[in-house]
């Protein structure tokens, strides 16, 4: 689940649309996403939604637009949560962030696998000290996802509940978001 429905406000313009290495950043990020341990990939886009229709490369993702994007991240979960749950061949998620560009490779595979191994409701990234995305996340926490609201995420469920959540380290920094421009110069691939 591709979260990236956001309307940009720091960057001025349509984060989603900035060119990344001669394409849009989030078909570059849509393009990572797809490699990996994944049965399918949900992009949930909200803000200039016809814009990113028109110029983001969605491959064989499926897009789900929310018109209530200005909520706040859940509610672009709840979005992305309504269409999985239509599949019961799933039983987990990863939740990603359309505007983190460098995630490791390896990361989604080490949080497979330990969800595998414990069965734990949220596996979550934790880069030295510090928790991050993406986040793998039990079918069955997905209701109380959906329940949230605002901007924050699942963050505060999972601080309240320890016991759902185990942590992978990684020795790495946490993957950076763009949100503006100066994130833009620093962080986009040279070509």
């Amino acid at each position: 689940l591709l979260l990236a429905a956001g309307g940009s406000s720091r960057l001025g313009r349509p984060k989603q649309l900035v060119d990344w290495g001669g394409r849009p950043l989030l078909s570059h990020v849509i393009a990572e996403v797809a490699e990996w341990p994944a049965e399918r990939v949900v992009v949930v886009i909200g803000a200039a939604a016809d814009e990113l229709l028109d110029g983001v490369d969605f491959g064989l993702a499926d897009v789900v637009v929310n018109p209530e994007w200005e909520e706040g991240m859940a509610s672009s979960l709840r979005a992305g949560l309504d269409v999985l749950s239509r599949d019961a061949r799933l039983d987990a998620a990863f939740v990603a962030l359309g505007d983190q560009p460098a995630i490791d490779p390896g990361v989604p595979g080490r949080l497979l696998e330990a969800y595998r191994a414990s069965r734990s409701q949220a596996v979550v990234p934790k880069y030295r000290y510090t928790r991050g995305n993406p986040v793998l996340v039990d079918r069955r926490l997905w209701a109380r996802l959906m329940s949230l609201s605002g901007d924050e995420g699942a963050r505060r469920l999972f601080q309240a509940h320890p016991e759902w959540v185990e942590e992978v380290w990684f020795d790495t920094l946490p993957p950076r978001d763009v949100d503006t421009d100066a994130d833009v110069a620093e962080l986009r691939p040279r070509r």
